[in-house]
């Protein structure tokens, strides 16, 4: 399925966010129709409202709160038709303004506590990870909400599996040791960081938090799953990054091992896909054949996998971002590529079990509505639906197959980027973050008025 988008690079994270400009806010809701929203949280168009699901410092039903820096999410079917979020927060020691985990973990029993993947020598535990919360749409309410995955950092994106499990992805790559700020000893690592972790949905507490090495040790952002083959496929946040795709010896059981391995562009070795410079070495909607090589070893003790990679004749991407399944192909995010360095797309095709096709798709305009894109998802009826994640204000914006745009949702009360777009289940409910300090919404409304 064909798509055109429009990208940019993310921002920087803050602390709370500052509030955006009353001209700024005015001129957006002029620009897309939608209604201001007076409680200041998230404008949508005429007809459609939103619930509250999760909010940072709420009471947990584990005894903690809900941590910050909502981002990655994805909706997992639950019994009499209430669904299960699994949600990372990307969150690191210097953000413990977002998790009051330091202050509670020392009165944790030692079971949950031995489930942690970094404890951080019982001092300084690792913030980040996973919360699950079950819904009820019937009635509106949060009725649990819980610390499902434990010690680990920066939990940004990541991606369901089609067997009920969510992979969470961490977006950095720590040594163990301590951690000093200002020359003073601030946090404590006990473990080295970059992996995937997998959360399985079904759980009603806190996972074992088990690294699964061979999906490799980089600064992870999204995966996406091939259902026909168990595939998974990841995006890596830098500005020179690979396409890597994860090959299981034993589709479903991503832990028994496989093979980590990364896209090469048939007759185009070490292709720079950036497209900076006036003459742009890939052209739009003109598919390159590809095909995938292996890496000796996954789990490196420096972070040179991208480097390894591109000497062997891996393509480099401009910031890999958000990635989803989107009908027989994958379609992912670079945020600042393209010859105004405001993002692309590209979509991958499998031709067979070792090849396939690279297609850039589009090259974002300044005047697009949508800018920044990040986290994305593909609607029930086919659009792209896209997080937004700008230095000014983010939305929520629509991209039908023949390129045109619609806003969806505004926040146009906060500079906080938008993440973690997926639908329920039954495709009636859209979930999104408003990541600092951290809320999910549930959005509700006739998805039919929005279909051209």
């Amino acid at each position: 399925m064909l798509n055109r988008r429009h990208f940019l690079q993310s921002i920087a994270a803050a602390a709370v966010a500052p509030a955006v400009s009353t001209a700024c806010a005015a001129a957006r809701t002029a620009q897309t129709g939608l209604i201001s929203d007076p409680r200041k949280i998230f404008d949508l168009p005429e007809g459609f409202r939103y619930t509250v699901v999760s909010q940072f410092k709420a009471e947990m039903s584990d005894g903690l709160q809900v941590p910050g820096k909502h981002d990655g999410m994805a909706a997992f079917e639950d019994r009499d038709g209430r669904v299960r979020l699994v949600c990372n927060h990307e969150i690191q020691p210097e953000d413990a303004v977002y998790n009051n985990l330091r202050d509670r973990y020392s009165s944790l029993p030692e079971a949950t506590k031995a489930k942690f993947y970094d404890r951080g020598g019982d001092r300084t535990p690792g913030l980040g990870g996973t919360t699950t919360t079950i819904f009820n749409p019937a009635t509106g309410a949060t009725e649990r909400q819980f610390l499902s995955l434990g010690g680990t950092e920066l939990n940004c994106a990541g991606g369901p599996t089609p067997w009920g499990s969510w992979l969470s992805c961490e977006e950095c790559f720590e040594w163990a040791g301590d951690i000093e700020y200002f020359g003073r000893p601030a946090a404590r690592r006990d473990q080295r960081h970059g992996y995937v972790f997998e959360v399985s949905a079904a759980s009603d507490g806190l996972v074992e938090a088990i690294p699964i090495k061979g999906m490799g040790r980089f600064e992870h952002e999204a995966c996406a799953v091939d259902a026909a083959t168990g595939i998974v496929y990841m995006t890596e946040d830098r500005y020179h990054s690979l396409f890597y795709r994860y090959v299981p010896d034993k589709p479903g059981h991503l832990l028994a091992g496989g093979r980590l391995q990364a896209l090469v562009v048939d007759q185009h070795p070490s292709l720079t896909t950036h497209n900076w410079t006036s003459s742009p070495s890939v052209r739009l909607r003109e598919p390159l054949a590809a095909h995938w090589i292996d890496f000796d070893d996954p789990d490196p003790l420096e972070d040179t996998l991208r480097d390894h990679g591109e000497q062997r004749g891996a393509a480099t991407f401009a910031r890999g971002e958000g990635l989803c399944v989107a009908g027989d192909r994958f379609a992912f995010t670079c945020t600042n590529g393209g010859p105004a360095r405001l993002g692309q797309i590209f979509t991958y095709k499998p031709t067979s079990a070792d090849a396939g096709e690279l297609e850039l798709i589009a090259e974002s305009q300044r005047d697009s509505l949508l800018h920044n894109a990040d986290n994305l998802t593909m609607a029930p009826w086919g659009d792209l639906i896209v997080c937004e994640d700008t230095a000014g204000h983010c939305g929520l914006v629509g991209v039908r197959p023949d390129g045109s745009q619609y806003a969806i949702g505004d926040n146009a009360h906060s500079r906080s980027e938008m993440a973690g777009v997926c639908f329920s289940p039954d495709g009636k409910i859209l979930f999104v973050n408003i990541q600092y300090p951290g809320m999910t919404i549930a959005i509700t409304g006739n998805w039919a008025s929005l279909q051209a």
